[in-house]
């Protein structure tokens, strides 16, 4: 960038999946050629000496007092789905949009949840320690089709997660904030409905988490709720940790009160490594990986390029706003 540019679009430092953001930022100049100057801040001075001038940023976040000094900043993409982290009062008290990274995981997390569905149908697991051992032995198996999945929160990831779910024959259930929106399941339940959810845990051999964290969902799935679910039921946890009590699940497994779980987020995170969890031959432990692929900055750069073209025209309805 010469001394006489401005920046168009900022790329923040920070890293996600161990993917280096100067990818992300070739990524955005592709998207946008010949129209907008993309500069990625390599240090923490650069990053606040273009943050002062550039309309849009795009990473992880940007501290309050570094926000502060951003006068002419409109617009943050925040590279994750969630955006817990962020102070949205300092956004809006700035007067800056916020959008987030909805939809750029659907198809590796949704594959990392079918996976883990198949995995544990067709005892995978099984196999495995079996193979450790050279020892030929039939073991027992089951089918996933014809069995029913309970999938807790219709968000762009559950639908990406309900429409692979498709092709394999089960029945599904939503669980949403607002179920009279419906969804693709084939049935909706709302989170408030506690008849409703827990007559659906009731009846699924897999029960799927791609929920955000709320007050709503923290301990969404306690005691209670594994106390209700089948003893051949499978949690799968791809959502955020702490909606699952981890000591209740802990209960439920000691208890053989559930078939198994696939965890990719945990409460704690990262998990110790003398945590009991990592013990149980029946629950598959993934380090918060499923949300890796290498198409991330792909996606991430075409909600972007998208919302900037949109900023350009004075408009403000941003794909993927949060604020």
């Amino acid at each position: 960038m010469s001394a006489d540019e401005s920046p168009d679009v900022v790329v923040l430092r920070q890293k996600i999946h161990g993917l280096p953001s100067e990818g992300y930022a070739e990524t955005l100049r592709e998207r946008l050629p010949d129209r907008k100057n993309v500069v990625r801040a390599r240090t923490p001075v650069e990053e606040r000496e273009l943050l002062r001038e550039a309309p849009v940023a795009t990473g992880f976040s940007i501290p309050e007092h570094v926000l502060a000094d951003a006068e002419n900043l409109e617009l943050f993409a925040c590279v994750f789905a969630g955006t817990g982290h962020l102070s949205m009062e300092a956004f809006e008290e700035q007067g800056v949009a916020v959008t987030n990274a909805a939809g750029v995981h659907g198809p590796n997390i949704a594959e990392q949840v079918v996976g883990s569905l198949i995995a544990f149908a067709r005892r995978f697991h099984v196999a495995w320690r079996q193979k450790e051992r050279n020892e030929w032995r039939s073991y027992q198996t089951t089918e996933l089709q014809g069995s029913t999945v309970t999938v807790v929160g219709l968000g762009a990831l559950g639908e990406a997660i309900v429409d692979r779910l498709d092709a394999f024959g089960v029945e599904t259930v939503g669980v949403r904030y607002t179920p009279e929106k419906g969804g693709p399941t084939d049935e909706v339940v709302g989170f408030d409905d506690e008849q409703g959810f827990h007559d659906a845990l009731a009846r699924s051999e897999y029960v799927v988490v791609a929920c955000p964290l709320t007050e709503t969902t923290r301990g969404l799935l306690d005691a209670n709720a594994f106390k209700t679910m089948d003893p051949d039921t499978v949690l799968v946890n791809v959502g955020r940790g702490p909606v699952v009590d981890t000591e209740a699940l802990l209960d439920a497994l000691r208890g053989n009160a559930i078939r198994g779980a696939a965890l990719d987020v945990t409460d704690p995170e990262p998990l110790p490594e003398d945590h009991e969890l990592w013990g149980f031959d029946n629950v598959l432990i993934t380090p918060h990986n499923a949300g890796h692929t290498p198409k991330y900055w792909e996606r991430m750069a075409d909600i972007v390029a998208e919302n900037v073209e949109k900023l350009d025209a004075g408009e403000d309805d941003f794909t993927n706003r949060v604020v």
